[in-house]
């Protein structure tokens, strides 16, 4: 096994992990070992592809918790949110907006981890959950960031573990679609990016397991404390990856 394969192995094993426990972060998890070795545009499609695998390994888990109406305002949110993101992509520095995601994420979430009791958020119904879902969406649309915004949402409105995993597992699963069809239609999905993704198949197939066997030991509580630990260091990732090169 070449270097590159190792390495990219090594990413996707320790991301399914991560994403078997939480339901999400792939990305962050993977990125902290393939941006040493691979270029963006290898990069961004391998993500999405590990983090699909990782959806679909998770869904029998999602009927505990699984309510469409539940889900629906921050699907529809988000589906009419990237395009809308992406029409905003030339009129905003997606270097600034990056970091701005990033130092809110680094105050918010660790306040919310040394609380003794989180807030939640009862209020808005369906029309609240829409606007995160379309926050999400334009958010992934500006700079790929669909996940923070509607997973803090998710978080602060209490609901039970499988509820919140389902709500915002499935949001990703729908995001990550729709970004996979941008990939393909474009033609990202190269030969080179085929090769590696059957590298990160199998190298996350177990941690991936390991990661749901893990979230089912887990109480509700330290399932919030992953999630806002995750969002948090996403935090820190965005500050330390943007501020050099703004500066």
């Amino acid at each position: 096994m070449d270097g590159l394969t190792a390495a990219v192995a090594l990413g996707a094993a320790l991301a399914g992990f991560v994403q078997g426990l939480s339901g999400f972060a792939f990305g962050l998890v993977a990125m902290a070992v393939w941006a040493w070795v691979l270029d963006p545009p290898l990069a961004g499609p391998l993500v999405v592809i590990g983090s699909l695998i990782g959806q679909a390994l998770a869904l029998p888990m999602l009927r505990h918790g699984f309510d469409l109406r539940r889900a629906a305002p921050f699907l529809l949110g988000g589906v009419l949110g990237v395009p809308l993101g992406v029409a905003l992509l030339p009129r905003i520095d997606p270097l600034a907006f990056r970091l701005g995601v990033g130092l809110l994420l680094l105050a918010w979430c660790p306040a919310m981890l040394l609380a003794r009791d989180l807030p939640r958020v009862t209020r808005g119904g369906a029309l609240a959950d829409g606007a995160a879902g379309l926050l999400g969406g334009v958010m992934g649309g500006l700079g790929g960031l669909t996940g923070p915004a509607p997973t803090l949402w998710i978080t602060l409105r209490g609901w039970d573990r499988p509820a919140q995993r389902a709500v915002f597992q499935l949001y990703n699963l729908v995001m990550q679609t729709l970004t996979m069809g941008t990939y393909l239609a474009t033609g990202a999905v190269t030969a080179e990016v085929t090769r590696l993704g059957l590298v990160v198949a199998p190298a996350m197939l177990v941690p991936s397991l390991l990661g749901t066997l893990l979230y089912r030991r887990i109480s509700d509580a330290a399932f919030r404390r992953v999630v806002l630990g995750l969002l948090a260091l996403s935090g820190l990732v965005l500050v330390a990856t943007t501020l050099p090169r703004l500066l």
